[in-house]
């Protein structure tokens, strides 16, 4: 869409700047990371916080959905056979952008190939988005943003509450349910809690303007089935006004199919799907205060993952009996923790000396059809420390200084492959890669003005890298790719400038940032040798292969802008604009094209209660074009059309803490995709209960 025919539209429009908000009620302050601004109150969507009351309020039952709501944050789709959603931060992918739950990283050793849209949001307090600047303390990766999930904690001596909603297709079909519970106390010394969330869909249907192929009809989107379920434990000790001492548990399962590309032949595409997708995390928390001018905190944790991919003959997907058809297991685990000293030598100064350290093991075992055979049980192991320093100092009563550097460093023990050595033939044997370790620095600052009550400026200056993943560095790709053991970390250095005002009832957020990127990771095109079995060794055939390499370079720039207001006392108005615009160059490749991210995208609501207890909602997600790319032969880089994805919700209070809402998605039915070959959803239903005691 053309910036002249897109602006109009995002009138109402205005975006938030970084730094993240703090709540001290039901948000579990342990749980949070670096904190800097106020909380954002009602449906108010700020650039760092993102409330529970708007995600609930806006139906965003999955984490890619919710924080698509943030300025600077888009969502997307993976496409092709693996089905990801996904999240970008100002043009910043999901290996860029680390995802935490309580403080806790999610990291997958493998490919670290997160699917967002297997988090559910029923139990969380506040999504943090840290933009740009991400605190050292935080930990490596961090280099183009970091997302934090904190979970909710109990407030009252008895906190319950129960949710549920029926999804209903275009022709008003039963397509699939969530469900929702929380029970939890709270007393003087302690506080317990236990979540339960539930999210099914049994299909979805396509836009009543998609005409249909022979690969998909119109009507319901074939393999869209998929299905995830959570549950949250919780338990609190807290001995007096400033210690905290806190274990938790979370366990959560999903399954899903894999739509097919509608258009490519159905001979090229691959038939997965994924019976498990599961997670499960034990952790501690603690905060202790020494004294009057230290506190400790602590974190210590055991994070599980298994992951079961299937692929199939055909889209029956009910035999396995080709060569291309195999099971393909994954079993992780990470131990880890960490310790954070804070130290306040004066009423003016704050000192933060963090350390972690994680240790991650991956495992593999393919079994192959149509023989049958697995493999024997193939090893990674990698260990991640971290070493932070962060100083900030009051300058005057309204300036504020904040410094930090950090050095992370990785250690690999083990990166084992089972089948031909690259370059060789003959019979499969286990054998390890080449180690290699890697190092990154990092280092940042930024400047805060309180200039009055109502306005707050910043100015931000920030240098992070990336690690490689053990996919980036080792993988073949089925043989099509020569490992690279010594790729080095990806690197961004940002700046950023910002600030927010208030003026009666009107909030007024923006900021305009810019990042250079450095030693990019991209996957060129190199010679290297095609070996079989049946290959004579030494006469391996040359051929044309792909190797993950440092070579891309460029630069990410834009603005964020966002307002609010309460126009009336029955009518608030909201909104977001966001502009990205990203320059990323592969010298081995002249038509690469950064994809996924719209140059334009925003947000608008209103909460109009034209009676008492009844909320109106309309909203509408709006983004332009982005670049995308097809998957078959011959690759070509094509822009995907702009859209308006419009949404409105109807919610009586019947009595206080029972509500009932009706709500649709997709109110114009817009026939739109986000990558090549896989459009989205077209109109959708909802009718929810909510009740809370």
């Amino acid at each position: 869409m053309h910036p002249a025919r897109i602006l109009p539209l995002l009138a109402a429009t205005m975006l938030a700047t970084p730094a993240l908000g703090q709540d001290q009620s039901a948000s579990f302050a342990l749980g949070q990371i670096v904190v800097s601004a106020q909380p954002p109150k009602d449906l108010e969507i700020t650039g760092e916080r993102l409330s529970a009351k708007a995600i609930e309020a806006f139906g965003r039952i999955t984490l890619d959905d919710a924080v698509a709501l943030a300025p600077g944050v888009s969502a997307g789709n993976s496409g092709g056979t693996r089905n990801e959603r996904l999240i970008f931060v100002r043009g910043f992918n999901r290996f860029q952008v680390p995802l935490s739950v309580d403080g806790i990283r999610v990291y997958l050793p493998a490919d670290n190939r997160l699917d967002f849209g297997r988090f559910l949001t029923n139990d969380i307090a506040e999504v943090q988005i840290a933009k740009g600047y991400v605190s050292v303390l935080n930990g490596p990766d961090g280099m183009g943003g970091a997302i934090n999930l904190v979970t909710a904690k109990p407030t009252r001596e008895l906190e319950a509450k129960v949710g549920a909603s029926l999804n209903l297709g275009r022709q008003g079909d039963y397509a699939g349910y969530s469900a929702n519970a929380l029970i939890g106390t709270r007393h003087d010394k302690w506080y317990a809690q236990v979540s339960f969330g539930r999210n099914y869909t049994d299909h979805w249907d396509l836009a009543g303007g998609y005409a249909g192929t022979v690969n998909q009809p119109a009507g319901r989107r074939n393999l869209s089935q998929s299905g995830d379920w959570r549950v949250h434990v919780k338990a609190g000790f807290t001995p007096n006004a400033t210690d905290e001492y806190v274990i938790a548990y979370t366990r959560q399962e999903g399954q899903k199919l894999a739509p097919l590309h509608i258009t490519d032949p159905v001979s090229s595409q691959r038939f997965w799907t994924w019976p498990a997708w599961n997670t499960e995390s034990l952790y501690f928390l603690s905060n202790t205060a020494l004294g009057e001018i230290g506190t400790l905190k602590t974190r210590l944790y055991r994070n599980n993952f298994y992951n079961m991919l299937r692929a199939w003959d055909n889209a029956n997907e009910n035999t396995q009996t080709l060569g291309r058809a195999f099971n393909s297991p994954y079993w992780d685990e990470a131990l880890g923790g960490s310790g954070e000293l804070t130290l306040r030598p004066s009423a003016r100064e704050r000192i933060s000396i963090a350390f972690q350290m994680r240790s991650d093991r991956h495992r593999e075992a393919q079994t192959s059809f149509p023989s049958g055979a697995t493999e024997p049980v193939q090893t990674s192991l990698e260990n991640t420390y971290s070493l932070a320093l962060e100083h900030a100092y009051q300058l005057t009563p309204a300036l504020s200084l904040t410094l930090g550097g950090g050095y992370d460093w990785r250690d690999l023990k083990r990166a084992e492959e089972y089948g031909a050595p690259l370059g060789t033939s003959g019979a499969s044997v286990l054998y390890n890669y080449p180690m290699r370790n890697t190092s990154a620095w990092s280092g940042q600052g930024r400047l805060d003005w309180a200039v009055n009550a109502d306005t707050r400026l910043h100015v931000s200056l920030s240098s992070r890298a990336r690690f490689p993943t053990i996919f980036e560095r080792f993988s073949q790709r089925f043989g099509t790719s020569i490992p690279n053991p010594g790729l080095k970390p990806e690197r961004a250095r940002q700046i950023e400038v910002g600030g927010s005002t208030r003026m009666g009832a009107v909030k007024l957020e923006a900021a305009a940032f810019h990042a250079l990127l450095s030693n990019a990771i991209v996957s060129e095109s190199v010679l290297g040798y095609a070996c079989t079995a049946s290959t004579t060794p030494g006469n391996c055939a040359q051929s044309v292969m792909t190797q993950s390499l440092n070579v891309a370079r460029g630069k990410y720039y834009g603005v964020e802008l966002s307002a609010s207001a309460q126009v009336l006392p029955s009518l608030a108005l909201g909104g977001n604009y966001t502009w990205v615009h990203r320059d990323l160059v592969d010298p081995g490749n002249a038509a690469f094209r950064p994809t996924d991210v719209p140059c334009h995208k925003a947000f608008v609501y209103a909460d109009w209660t034209p009676i008492s207890r009844f909320h109106l909602i309309p909203s509408a997600d709006i983004a332009s074009s982005r670049w995308t790319m097809t998957s078959a032969a011959p690759i070509r880089y094509y822009r995907t059309g702009a859209y308006v994805n419009a949404a409105i919700k109807a919610e009586v209070e019947l009595r206080k803490g029972i509500t009932i809402a009706a709500s649709a998605r997709n109110l114009f039915d817009a026939n739109y995709q986000l990558v090549d070959g896989f459009p989205e959803a077209g109109r959708s239903y909802q009718l929810s209960l909510r009740a809370s005691y």
